[in-house]
């Protein structure tokens, strides 16, 4: 088992449970690594990809949230087209203003701090948006390497059914068994056969949609066709322990999500603070008298009134945004350590049920098939007796093998949730 780390940008993220073999590192023409297909995922996940335009919205509008109010040209005209002495434009009162609102208050920089804040959240989504493919992409794997182990079973159950037929042959063309019996042993092959069918079928699913991960429809990456996996799905994981998993938990991009969200919230409040001030307007500008055809200069000052009162509405709402965030937090932790805590007991005990099987449980069944297929050979046992203990054989391995992909599935699950790989298991 080995662990691959993969980094883009600022975020690292671990890939769970790595199934491969101690040689995998590199890629293998007869089979993909968990490595490929993390990286293909990376690099062509369609859900990835409009992170990318996200990022560059958030760029764009901390460009915009940095711009100075625009300065406004304006013209006025008065005294005309009226009556009497202000018919036309005779008496006409024309001016031409340059006006600036003067931003009091820090107002620029606490929007562009919003704005800087809005851009941290994006990136907190995107690192958590590829904790998630890199869990998936895990998740598809081991499903991958699971079907492959049924695929094998369900053809060793095959040849098990044509090793029972042609020994029921010999057992019927010695007049030592009914006819019945080979009908049954025929049967029971037919419907092995159909499982390994299902089995094959499953299988060519399973790499579909882990090849679906890097955008592709067919099992394919780099331009190159995979039909399996290298995988050591029966090489079992490590539970770490429970109370260092919890302290891994802060580093988890739901947890940075949360934090990236309050620092959004306390720009906005920030900015929100920054409305009780009011911005001042100046204006200056030159006046032309028609009647005299004297110019003279103008200027003026204006300023809001009640700002402060008219703000208190904005504050509130910034305040109240940032008090949720603090909750959600704190609700977000304790179902987390929950969570958490369910997973690493399934994990124990996952971990304890496959090794068992496959240490104690597996071998007495291979054990027993095999005295029973001798025994049957030579008629001290009867046909039920072998069947008994053929269903028995592959009903172990087929636990096995659904204990083992459990076990890899919970310590992904534990991964995505701690951000952290757990400790390899011994070679």
């Amino acid at each position: 088992m080995e662990v691959f780390t993969a980094r883009t940008g600022r975020a690292c993220f671990m890939a769970a449970a790595l199934l491969t073999s101690a040689a995998a590192g590199a890629a293998a023409p007869d089979g993909l690594t968990l490595r490929e297909a993390i990286a293909a995922a990376l690099a062509d996940n369609p859900e990835l990809s409009a992170f990318a335009f996200e990022l560059r919205a958030a760029q764009a509008r901390e460009q915009q949230a940095g711009l100075r109010p625009a300065p406004e040209l304006s013209i006025e005209a008065e005294n005309f087209a009226g009556s009497g002495e202000t018919r036309a434009f005779d008496a006409a009162e024309t001016t031409l203003a340059l006006s600036q609102v003067l931003e009091l208050g820090g107002k620029r920089g606490a929007r562009l701090d919003a704005a800087r804040a809005g851009s941290g959240a994006v990136e907190t989504e995107r690192q958590a948006a590829q904790l998630d493919v890199l869990a998936e992409v895990t998740r598809r794997f081991i499903a991958v390497a699971r079907a492959q182990e049924r695929l094998a079973l369900a053809r060793s159950a095959t040849a098990l059914g044509e090793r029972t037929v042609e020994a029921s042959q010999r057992r019927v063309d010695a007049a030592k068994s009914p006819h019945a019996e080979l009908d049954r042993a025929h049967i029971a092959l037919d419907r092995y056969r159909l499982d390994e069918q299902a089995a094959t079928a499953d299988l060519d699913t399973a790499r579909k949609q882990l090849a679906a991960m890097w955008g592709s429809s067919q099992p394919v990456v780099d331009g190159r066709a995979f039909g399996a996996v290298r995988a050591e799905l029966f090489a079992l994981p490590a539970a770490d322990d429970f109370d260092a998993l919890v302290g891994r938990l802060a580093a988890n991009p739901d947890f940075l999500r949360f934090a990236s969200d309050a620092r959004l919230r306390d720009a906005e409040l920030r900015l929100a603070t920054t409305l009780r001030r009011p911005d001042l307007t100046l204006a200056a500008g030159l006046r032309r008298f028609e009647s005299s055809d004297d110019q003279a200069f103008v200027a003026s000052l204006s300023l809001p009134l009640f700002s402060g009162r008219r703000a208190d509405g904005t504050i509130a709402e910034a305040q109240a945004n940032r008090g949720r965030v603090d909750a959600q937090r704190r609700a977000a932790e304790v179902r987390a350590q929950a969570t958490l805590y369910e997973l690493h007991r399934q994990l124990t005990r996952a971990i304890a049920e496959a090794g068992t099987l496959a240490d104690d449980i597996r071998p007495r069944a291979a054990e027993a098939l095999q005295e029973t297929e001798y025994a049957y050979t030579r008629g001290r046992y009867s046909y039920l007796e072998l069947v008994d203990a053929q269903r028995e054989y592959l009903a172990v391995q087929a636990a096995l093998i659904e204990a083992a992909a459990s076990a890899h599935l919970l310590r992904a699950e534990i991964e995505r949730l701690t951000r952290s790989p757990l400790s390899a298991p011994a070679p």
